[in-house]
């Protein structure tokens, strides 16, 4: 009988671990593909500071004497400086989440979107939404992670250039998001893509979904999830309302 209890409580931790593992593993690999356009957007901001730098760094060997002119380009690198700070904590909270936090739906579609859009388009992709700005908050985490992954993941199967529509709608406290892939005519100046890393799958999306108790459905070219409401407590709450 012992032996047997120990085997039971070993397959329900080992149960236990899957689905961790298996998101883990999942967010790692919407990490790596997501890579580049975080680089980009980490990268864009400190390369606008070195340019301003070197302009100013110019005029001072032209023999620059003008006071204003000289501060108005030391306050300039500042707030470039600034604003390249915030964009490389924003790139640090996409691998490293801090607390949790809500986010309105439709801001967190455009975070999203507007991360992926010059990847897409660069494979021949485009992204169109159909999100209305309603009062609705849900995990910024959650969304992120699944909303990402269900883009890449439909783009990956696809066998050419597509069109790619977002659709949202709020029903019985969830964010109900509609995510389509429909192929259009082959476009023949699309450069061609190869994955740097690996392609995702229907299981990575699936093994996120579980560990963010979100429900997942999936169709051909369509992939649909209702993500509940979060409510702002702390820590974070997931509820249906």
């Amino acid at each position: 009988m012992a032996l047997a209890a120990q085997v039971a409580a070993n397959t329900t931790a080992a149960n236990v671990r899957r689905p961790r593992s298996g998101a883990e593993a999942a967010r790692y690999s919407v990490l790596r593909r997501l890579a580049p356009a975080l680089k980009h957007d980490m990268v864009v901001n400190l390369q606008a500071v070195a340019m301003m730098a070197e302009v100013l760094n110019a005029r001072l060997e032209r023999g620059l004497t003008n006071p204003t002119e000289f501060q108005k380009g030391v306050s300039k690198i500042n707030r470039l400086a600034r604003e390249a700070v915030m964009s490389c904590l924003d790139v640090a909270a996409w691998i490293e989440p801090g607390e949790e936090e809500g986010i309105r739906l439709r801001e967190g579609v455009e975070e999203c979107v507007g991360l992926l859009a010059g990847n897409f388009n660069f494979r021949g992709f485009s992204i169109s939404q159909e999100v209305p700005d309603v009062e609705f908050e849900v995990s910024r985490e959650s969304l992120r992670n699944l909303l990402s992954a269900a883009l890449i993941t439909l783009t990956d199967a696809a066998t050419a250039p597509a069109e790619v529509l977002i659709k949202t709608e709020v029903s019985a406290g969830f964010a109900v998001l509609t995510i389509r892939c429909e192929a259009r005519e082959s476009d023949p100046d699309a450069i061609p893509f190869t994955v740097t890393y690996r392609q995702l799958e229907w299981a990575d999306v699936q093994a996120l979904a579980v560990a963010e108790a979100v429900e997942l459905f999936r169709t051909a070219g369509q992939i649909v999830m209702r993500i509940p409401r979060a409510v702002a407590t702390t820590p974070l709450q997931m509820v249906a309302t």
